[in-house]
């Protein structure tokens, strides 16, 4: 659990409170968020949202519970699984982050638990997946982020917020001391549990010692995914020797709500 005095917010870094419901309304950024946390005090929580919310189980069996067809389910998840959910859902049990992309309609889905690496080379040693892709190009996304022991991280920024949490291991994350990404160093001890936003254009780096770290982070937007003009099922549908993306006659035009 974070400790109060442990908290540390700058431009480029905040740390969040180790507690049970909203840690942040980040409802005014330009992709409209919130976070949520459970299981710190209580062990449950009820989100209720116009959008979609991922979260991660971080430690212990939760339960969640969502209407599907108009009838309420209860899904068991272990430790290191994820999901999606639109709208609103109730959890309980286990301990976990839960970020809330506000006016987003996703699509249900549950996963994991994560695997001990990931799947797609990063920077600097580490490795990534795409847990939850986005849906299409430009959408949110849900990703794991894997440091082995012994990495040095290049200083970077995003062009967008980042919320995170360290799913196991230890490590420390590097921010300058003042707001244009120059001064000294300053060093934010990072430990599981711990739960943390980086702010747009926040200047950072992350480092490990003689332990791994494992981080979920969750991106509210994306430059890859399908679109309309090109994804797996139009790219592969063949007439007569082309692809239907390149006959324009037979393309759907509008998807009837």
């Amino acid at each position: 659990m974070i400790k109060k005095d442990s908290l540390f917010k700058s431009k480029h870094f905040v740390s969040l409170p180790g507690k049970d419901g909203m840690l942040c309304d980040l409802s005014q950024d330009r992709h409209p968020t919130q976070v949520y946390a459970w299981g710190y005090d209580r062990k449950n929580l009820t989100v209720n949202v116009e959008g979609t919310s991922f979260g991660f189980v971080y430690s212990d069996r939760a339960s969640i519970t969502v209407t599907i067809s108009d009838r309420q389910q209860t899904f068991d998840l272990d430790t290191g699984m994820y999901f999606s959910v639109p709208n609103s859902f109730s959890i309980s049990g286990g301990c976990g982050f839960i970020i809330s992309r506000l006016g987003y309609k996703g699509i249900f889905s549950l996963g994991g638990p994560i695997e001990k690496q990931g799947r797609l080379l990063y920077i600097d040693g580490c490795s990534d997946s795409l847990l939850i892709p986005p849906v299409i190009q430009g959408d949110p996304c849900l990703n794991y982020l894997h440091f082995p022991p012994s990495i040095g991280q290049t200083r970077h920024t995003h062009p967008s917020l980042r919320v995170g949490i360290v799913a196991k291991g230890r490590g420390r994350c590097i921010v300058p001391s003042n707001e244009d990404g120059t001064g000294s160093d300053v060093t934010i001890p990072l430990t599981p549990g711990n739960i943390f936003i980086i702010p747009t254009d926040g200047h950072h780096s992350f480092f490990t010692d003689d332990s791994e770290m494992d981080v979920i982070a969750y991106h509210p937007d994306s430059d890859t995914g399908p679109t309309h003009n090109d994804h797996p099922m139009i790219n592969r549908t063949i007439v007569g020797g082309i692809s239907a993306a390149n006959i324009q006659e037979i393309r759907t035009t509008k998807i009837s709500v």
